[in-house]
């Protein structure tokens, strides 16, 4: 069993505290410099993200937004599993599926061509370019739930909502010899899908 540290014992209010302490050393955005620190591992808290970007602490939902966004900016991931971070210890979380949520879109324009910004569900707006890119992943229920990546192998599961806004939106190249239905933005074209497969109804 892995060593509890003083966050995971003190709970939620050891956490904040080390989470603002975290976010004081921050520049820019403010967001703390997480991908420098490396400090030993103190347990898991029970600590969950849901699939709809519910932030959840024993059970019971967080219903604090700006606790959720100080939260947010000490995670980090790291071999596929999600941590918060601080400079002095890691404590791990779990994550159904993407840590955030893509809730909202804007189209805009700039010498690249079309800029779609998201805005994601603690308030961070995220450019979809080269370093910002869709990726589509089968959904359950049928089509593609798509994902933009946010920082650091962190993502944002694009809602249902705006998945359709892009399929509006999508239209087809030719990639590697191959017609693909797909989204330009940023001077980039992600590939959905086979053209075939669109018209299909995927």
């Amino acid at each position: 069993m892995a060593k509890q540290g003083q966050t995971t014992n003190q709970g939620l209010d050891g956490l904040t505290v080390a989470a603002r302490d975290a976010s004081a050393s921050g520049a820019g955005k403010g967001l703390p410099p997480v991908h420098l620190w490396n400090p030993p591992f103190c347990g898991d808290l029970d600590m969950r993200i849901a699939s709809d970007g519910t932030w959840f602490y024993m059970g019971t939902p967080i219903g604090r937004p700006a606790l959720v966004r100080l939260f947010s900016t000490i995670l980090k991931r790291e071999d596929g599993k999600h941590f918060l971070v601080t400079p002095v210890e890691k404590v791990g979380i779990r994550v159904d599926d993407a840590p955030f949520l893509a809730v909202e879109m804007l189209r805009e324009s700039d010498n690249r061509g079309r800029l779609l910004r998201f805005r994601t569900n603690v308030d961070d707006w995220v450019d979809c370019d080269s370093s910002h890119r869709l990726r589509f992943k089968a959904a359950a229920g049928g089509g593609l739930t798509p994902y933009l990546h946010v920082r650091a192998d962190l993502w944002a599961k694009v809602t249902r909502a705006l998945y359709y806004d892009l399929v509006d939106m999508g239209e087809e190249r030719v990639v590697d010899g191959r017609p693909m239905f797909g989204i330009a933005s940023g001077g980039e074209f992600f590939a959905m899908a086979d053209a075939d497969q669109m018209r299909a109804g995927l």
